[in-house]
Order: C-alpha cells, then sequence, then structure tokens
C-alpha cells in the first residue's frame, strides 16, 4: 500500500533549509505535512546569512566538495550523491533564481538575495499543501509519546505517524538555532556529540592599546600556517579581521576544526601568519637592511616593505617597541608572525556548530535507530563544514535524505 493511501501525517519541526526541504520532499509524494517553526517566521538564519550575498553552494569538483566534510565525508558523500551542487543551482532555478560562480569559486545567486528564494519556497510549499504553524517551540514529547510544543495559547500535544527533527545545531540562539533540543533527545538515550563552536573566531591575548586601536581591521592577503591534527604542517591564502579579542573570518574559518581540536588536546594553540607572502625571505631582509637615512623604523618599513598600519602593529605586538633593532628577527617575524590562540569564540556567537546527533545512532536514511519513524536533517547531524556554501548544499540533500527515508518508512 502507497504511503498516500492513508493519509498518514507527517510532523517536521524546524523551519530551515532543512526542514523546508523534508517538507517539499514529503507532500510531493502525497504526505499530509505540518511544518512547526519555533519563531515567528521560517528560515530566519537562512535570511540573516544571506544578508551579505547568499552564498548558496560551491563549485568546487564532487571529490573536493566531499572532502569538504572531513570525518563525515563518506556520510554526507552520500547525501550528496542524491542532491548536490548542481542540482541545488537546478533547484533555485525552478524559483526563476539564476546563479553564478565568483572568483573564489562560491555560488551566488544572480542578486545575491536569499528573500526572493525563501518567500517563493514557503508560498510554493503553502500552496502545494503544507501546513506551516509558527511559535510553536518543541519541548520533547510527552508520556503518550505525542510531540509536545509550546504555544502562545498553551501547551499542545500532536500525534504524527512519522516526524522529522530540523532543529538546527547551537549558533545564533536569537534566530531559533540555541541546541535546546539536545535535553529531550539524550532523556531518550539517543547518542550525541557535544555540540561546538564551528567557523568562528578565536581570542588572542592582545595588549588593551592594539585592541582599541586595531579592532576591526582586515588582514589581506596573509598565508596561515598551522599544524594540523595529524602533526602535519599546513598553510592556506585568505583574508581575516583582526577583533577586539582575537581573530576571525574567512581564513580563520577554513582551519576552525584543527585549531579547535588542538585547543581541546592541548589548552592552547599556535598559529603563524606571513605578512607579506609575496616576499622572499631573502629579499625581505635585504630590503630591510637598506639604510635608513635618518627615518624612523616604522617609515622604512613602510617603505621597503610595504607594511604600515595593523601589519605594523601586529610586528610590535610581537616584538615589543624595540622591534626594529635586529633586521634578521623582523623579516622573519614578518613571514611567520606567531599568535598563540587561548580558545574559540562563544558557540553562540559561532557561523555554526560542529556535533550533534551521532549519524551511527541512524540508519542510512536518518531514521533514528532507537526511535523508529523519527528522523533528523540538517546542522542538528554531527558533521561540519567551512563555510562557502558547504553548509547549505548539505542542510538541503540531509533535508532530501530525511524526506525519502519519511516516505519509505511509511510505505513499510
Amino acid at each position: 500500500m502507497s504511503p498516500t493511501a492513508i493519509k498518514h501525517r507527517v510532523a517536521i519541526v524546524g523551519g530551515g533549509p532543512a526542514g523546508l526541504m523534508a517538507a517539499e520532499t514529503a507532500r510531493a509524494a502525497g504526505l499530509e505535512v505540518d511544518l512547526y517553526e519555533a519563531k515567528g517566521s521560517p528560515g530566519r538564519k537562512f535570511l540573516i546569512a544571506g544578508k551579505g550575498g547568499l552564498n548558496l553552494t560551491h563549485s568546487d569538483p564532487p571529490a573536493r566538495f566531499v572532502a569538504r566534510y572531513r570525518e563525515r565525508a563518506a556520510e554526507v558523500g552520500q547525501w550528496l550523491a542524491d542532491f548536490d551542487a548542481e542540482a541545488l543551482r537546478e533547484w533555485a532555478r525552478g524559483f526563476g533564481v539564476e546563479t553564478y560562480v565568483g572568483s573564489s569559486g562560491r555560488v551566488f545567486p544572480v542578486d545575491r538575495k536569499a528573500a526572493p528564494l525563501l518567500r517563493g519556497w514557503v508560498r510554493r510549499l503553502k500552496e502545494s499543501g503544507v501546513r506551516f504553524h509558527v511559535q510553536h517551540r518543541w519541548n520533547g514529547w510527552n508520556d503518550d509519546g505525542a510531540l509536545v510544543f509550546s504555544t502562545p495559547d498553551g501547551e499542545r500535544a500532536v500525534t504524527a505517524d512519522a516526524t522529522v527533527l530540523a532543529l538546527g545545531g547551537g549558533s545564533w540562539p536569537q534566530l531559533g538555532s540555541d541546541g535546546a533540543w539536545v535535553a529531550p533527545l539524550s532523556a531518550r538515550g539517543i547518542a550525541i556529540a557535544p555540540l561546538q563552536a564551528a567557523n568562528c573566531g578565536f581570542d588572542i591575548d592582545w595588549t588593551p592599546f592594539f585592541a582599541q586601536r586595531h579592532a576591526g581591521a582586515p588582514l589581506k592577503p596573509v598565508v596561515a600556517h598551522w599544524i594540523d591534527l595529524q602533526g602535519h604542517p599546513r598553510s592556506l591564502q585568505g583574508e581575516c579581521v583582526v577583533t577586539a579579542t582575537g581573530i576571525e573570518g574567512s581564513l580563520v574559518y577554513a582551519l576552525a576544526a584543527d585549531l579547535r581540536e588542538s585547543l581541546n588536546r592541548d589548552g592552547t594553540v599556535q598559529l603563524w601568519l606571513d605578512l607579506l607572502p609575496g616576499r622572499a625571505p631573502e629579499r625581505l631582509q635585504a630590503d630591510l637592511g637598506k639604510p635608513r637615512n635618518g627615518r624612523s623604523f616604522g617609515d622604512h618599513l613602510r617603505r621597503q616593505a610595504g607594511i604600515s598600519g595593523v601589519k605594523a602593529a601586529l610586528l610590535y605586538e610581537v616584538l615589543g617597541k624595540d622591534a626594529g633593532l635586529e633586521i634578521e628577527r623582523v623579516a622573519a617575524t614578518l613571514k611567520r608572525l606567531p599568535l598563540t590562540l587561548r580558545g574559540p569564540r562563544p558557540m553562540a556567537e559561532a557561523i555554526s556548530t560542529a556535533g550533534g546527533v551521532r549519524l551511527e545512532a541512524m540508519d542510512g536514511q536518518l531514521m533514528l535507530k532507537d526511535l523508529p519513524g523519527t528522523f533528523c536533517a540538517g546542522e542538528m547531524l554531527d558533521w561540519e563544514a567551512p563555510t562557502g556554501g558547504y553548509l547549505l548544499t548539505a542542510c538541503y540533500a540531509s533535508g532530501l535524505r530525511a524526506g525519502r527515508g519519511v516516505i519509505q518508512w511509511l510505505s513499510r
């Protein structure tokens, strides 16, 4: 018997991309779908993430794309086999949203906006028959196994034939992803890896003078050098920003998983920055060794190395006010400026989180083995990826996988 023959009801909890994709998939199969969202409207984090330009996905070739998911590449790769970056671009085209590949390989809508895509998506879901229930905050299950929600009209219990939980991670709690789902799932014995900040900044003990004067200053271009978790030296060129408490930005986010796990293991971690990627060490030392002719060391740095502003301040931050006394040491520091990271910024500030429902607790269709009929999708699962469209693509793909899992489960 098909799942539509007896009009099974499916509850989707969470109105982000993973939940909306699961709702779209289940409804397309003829299932009755109710979507519950804690906030007043769905997709709030999606909208904020797209405020500076919606990075929908990435143009990496498939093998490199899948490798971005690190330890979970094999599992996430299975989701992406059903719905990859090209499929996501084609899906967006169905709403009249054309995309383009930026210079960094990231893929954006031509208008770079998230709102038109989200509005069109929600409108189409409503027209297809998906029922939206906003200001419904999920609190777990009651003794009868019904889903329990807090609503403006009091507590509400909901029964469903299958449930998809797509509740986000623990970052940006003001938008709904607050990790409150950990408690009810843990109480049911579901294995959960602790939530941690991912794609986040890191704290450094700047002097008050440096922090006050240079917070917000961009560092570009620079090359970051670090030691990965296997003890191998790594490097990556990019851009980052000095903050009042440390350092953040796209380059730092790309290294964040290694840096965070090294901090968890060792307590501190060292990061080195090459402030002059285009200058060989020998040439830099020769340039700095030229006569100053009465000029100050700061002026000499600017003329001979193009170093000024925050990069010069970083040199003084590391070497002290007498930095100019040893040219060899100055040149070496500019090429490999050491920064000691004390810890990641709080999880609430992070772009995303690592940890979540362990994939080992689920079957291949993302159904919880110990809670048959309950599926999970999106960022609440135990995987992570750097920024660049990888996060969003996997959220879509996992929502599709969970939605298809619901259809198969109810068909049985």
